[in-house]
């Protein structure tokens, strides 16, 4: 099976954005290790990545009006991670350095957002006391949908944090997922799942093989995988309907969404055997949602929960859409 994409898309893709770009070079050509440095090296200052730096305000955090601060932080470094920003760019060190040393999650009922470690006084109106408590930027809350994806970020870019990964190993269910509803919840959620597994596989990544918690964690992301997997990534296990058509619809930048691109994009990356025949009926719709001049189109956006936009418009063409399902497919292709 030919894998390469079409000329006229492979230009398309690599007339755009550093950082899809980067990611199209790695995963679509065969250029050398210099060219993709070189390409990578401009992700901070360019596109995407150098409008995400520098809208970071001192605090650490990224806002929006009407927007509580722990969403629109979360996510816009959610979207920092999907460029694929070098994380010991200084640029990138520092902004990270920054919300780690300024940003708390605050712990006190009726009080939900982030906020500065000392949090200050007590607010005249009484409602909220001064609370010196509350976890660190880095360490999570307790929502596994939001912790995962903390622990995603905060791995990759280098502030792995191993409280944060055993609570979320202490959340995972008996069907082998989690769900923020849990323990409430005895059945597991597609949409927390693929958060949790993202933040997995990036702590691991970050440890390395030979720390003591690693086994521990690769077992935990298997089972949480096969969870996936049993569904044929989609599908009710009782029934074989589809779950949600919502899973069939590719979003991006990352949120809690999850669909099947999202899905088979982590298995990819989890080096997954791409023979693994649950696989196949995902994969087909992926192909069937390819449009006729060889792109994929963006189905959702979630550009409104944080401060960049991608510049991509539901309904049209979609490169980062498209550079995933293309290396995915070229991946599905090499078994």
């Amino acid at each position: 099976m030919n894998t390469r994409p079409a000329l006229d898309t492979l230009d398309w893709l690599l007339a755009s954005d550093p950082a899809v770009r980067w990611q199209t070079l790695r995963d679509l050509t065969e250029a050398s290790g210099d060219e993709l440095a070189a390409e990578r090296a401009r992700i901070p200052y360019e596109g995407i990545g150098a409008a995400i730096l520098s809208t970071q305000h001192s605090n650490g955090a990224w806002r929006r009006p009407d927007t509580p601060a722990w969403l629109t932080t979360l996510f816009t470094l959610q979207l920092l991670r999907a460029t694929g920003a070098d994380p010991a760019n200084l640029s990138v060190a520092s902004a990270l350095a920054r919300a780690e040393s300024n940003l708390r999650w605050n712990d006190y009922p009726g009080f939900w957002d982030l906020r500065s470690p000392d949090f200050g006084p007590a607010p005249a109106d009484g409602k909220h006391g001064c609370d010196p408590g509350g976890n660190p930027f880095f360490r999570g809350e307790e929502e596994p949908c939001i912790n995962g994806g903390v622990l995603a970020f905060g791995s990759y870019f280098g502030h792995p944090n191993d409280t944060l990964a055993r609570r979320l190993l202490n959340g995972q269910l008996p069907d082998g997922g989690w769900n923020c509803d849990a323990p409430k919840s005895k059945v597991s959620s597609y949409n927390t799942t693929i958060c949790v597994l993202e933040g997995l596989l990036e702590y691991e990544r970050a440890l390395g093989p030979a720390h003591p918690i690693t086994t521990e964690v690769c077992a935990a992301r298997h089972r949480g995988e096969e969870y996936l997997l049993e569904r044929h990534l989609f599908r009710r296990l009782s029934t074989g309907e589809v779950a949600s058509p919502d899973f069939l619809e590719l979003a991006f930048p990352p949120r809690y969404h999850y669909d099947i691109l999202r899905a088979l994009d982590h298995l990819r990356a989890a080096g997954h055997n791409p023979a693994d025949p649950r696989l196949r009926d995902a994969i087909q719709i992926l192909k069937s949602k390819r449009q006729s001049d060889g792109r994929w189109l963006l189905d959702r956006s979630y550009d409104e929960a944080i401060t960049i936009s991608t510049g991509e418009t539901t309904g049209q063409p979609s490169r980062w859409n498209t550079l995933r399902a293309l290396r995915v497919l070229r991946w599905f292709a090499s078994h």
